[in-house]
């Protein structure tokens, strides 16, 4: 279960005026995500689930700006400052005369439980990577990692901790990284060159980075990586195509060039002759992408996954999900459906497009051979709620399995498609747009028609 080891939410209480400290202090404060003064506006708090709520009538003055930024110091060159001691982050807007005249006070909490998911993964000494969107709690992880590898696992961590946001402000780290080392980031230094201070002169065994997102960063990770040195970190991206498709960061997992092979070969593999390959070994063994705080996708071998994507056969992650209450971890393999879960959909139709729902078959290459059926609107989503017909990869659609008979119960068709490939995908696209007007006849009957 995941636990907030300590809630410092009331040093960033203490900040504000005391008529607005009395009226925050009527909400769960436990439940407090930020705290936002804008100059000739009434103060908001955000909570959780999106609740937001005024506080008191009063708006805000310049006189009550200057007060909080008097006690908290200088803000960085991004506009941030911290609370010493704490996780907090306050960061503040300018006008054009850069004089500060809005307040954004985000709480910072300690939270462990979070690393349980990939915890397994941890143990095997590799580089890992982080993806996700914003606000899906990479840094929050990150945090923890440090903790778990530094304490538990009484590994040499280095943080290299460029806004602060890993270990807090002030010169003495958060307690929440463990035993971990945390370097700052000085005025005349850019995280690349940190990176490689601390191989170079700590002799760490882990360096954990938060937001790789630079060819200069993408370098230094590759440098600490061939020095035997295991990196944790984020990068710009929420899966790991898109970190492919980066130039800036694609030498990350592997970097991308460009071969001319022979006619034979590319008849062989149904290709052209000018193909994409990966160019070199990834800097990181291990990508995590981060769906929510309780989901995630693994590519456990990333040299692999990216040999399968710019193959054009894709071969789906690991999908693993956390229990919010017992921490149970269940992993389906290769990305498989929960078969569980399919049971609640039901078939709807909108008359406008032709829904399909990918049963372990890669979506982005679904939706580019969408190039291939012409004067029918199509598109990819992501339940059985919405679904028309289903593409089915033909090694998890094996006679029997338990998705034909919850297909059959709600008169949903399923293709059968051989391989999780470009080619084979749109062939089967072509094939069922062939077999559309017998679906559209039996559309309504109670079974399943298998178009193989």
């Amino acid at each position: 279960m995941v636990d907030i080891r300590k809630d410092d939410v009331e040093e960033v209480i203490k900040l504000l005026p005391k008529n607005f400290q009395d009226e925050i202090k009527k909400h769960d404060l436990s439940k407090l995500i930020e705290v936002v003064f804008d100059l000739g506006r009434i103060p908001q708090a955000l909570f959780s689930k999106g609740k937001t709520i005024l506080l008191g009538e009063k708006s805000v003055t310049i006189e009550m700006i200057q007060g909080i930024c008097s006690q908290i110091g200088e803000f960085n060159r991004s506009n941030r400052a911290g609370l010493e001691g704490t996780l907090h982050r306050i960061s503040c807007i300018r006008n054009k005369n850069d004089k500060v005249i809005g307040l954004t006070m985000r709480i910072g909490r300690s939270v462990s439980g979070t690393i349980e998911i990939i915890k397994d993964y941890l143990k095997l000494d590799k580089s890992v990577l982080l993806l996700g969107p914003p606000g899906v709690g990479k840094t929050t992880m990150l945090r923890e990692i440090s903790h778990h590898l530094s304490t538990e696992r009484e590994k040499r961590v280095v943080v290299i901790d460029t806004s602060n946001e890993i270990a807090g402000d002030g010169d003495i780290p958060h307690y929440a990284i463990g035993r971990a080392r945390r370097m700052q980031l000085p005025p005349d230094k850019k995280q690349h060159d940190v990176m490689i201070e601390a191989v170079q002169n700590h002799t760490p065994e882990v360096i954990v980075i938060d937001e790789i997102g630079t060819r200069e960063e993408a370098d230094a990770a590759n440098t600490i990586a061939e020095r035997g040195v295991s990196l944790i970190a984020t990068a710009h991206g929420i899966s790991l195509e898109n970190v492919i498709q980066n130039p800036l960061l694609s030498d990350l997992v592997g970097g991308i060039e460009t071969v001319t092979i022979g006619d034979e070969e590319a008849k062989r593999r149904g290709t052209n002759k000018s193909i994409l390959e990966r160019a070199s070994n990834p800097t990181f063994d291990i990508c995590v992408e981060i769906i929510d705080r309780y989901t995630v996708n693994v590519h456990k071998n990333v040299a692999h996954s990216v040999d399968s994507i710019l193959a054009g056969k894709a071969i789906p992650p690991e999908l693993r999900k956390r229990d919010k209450e017992t921490d149970q971890v269940t992993i389906l393999e290769r990305n498989q459906p929960d078969i569980d879960e399919l049971q609640d959909f039901s078939f709807s139709k909108d008359g406008n497009t032709l829904a399909i729902y990918p049963y372990a078959i890669s979506k982005s290459l679904l939706k580019r051979a969408f190039s291939s059926v012409n004067n029918i609107d199509l598109k990819v989503v992501n339940t059985l709620d919405e679904a028309d017909i289903i593409f089915a990869l033909k090694s998890y659609a094996t006679p029997g399995a338990k998705i034909f008979s919850i297909a059959e119960e709600r008169g949903v068709f399923i293709k059968i498609v051989d391989e999780n490939s470009l080619s084979e995908i749109a062939l089967s696209l072509e094939d069922m747009v062939n077999d559309l007007p017998y679906i559209e006849k039996s559309w309504n009957r109670a079974h399943t028609k298998s178009l193989i």
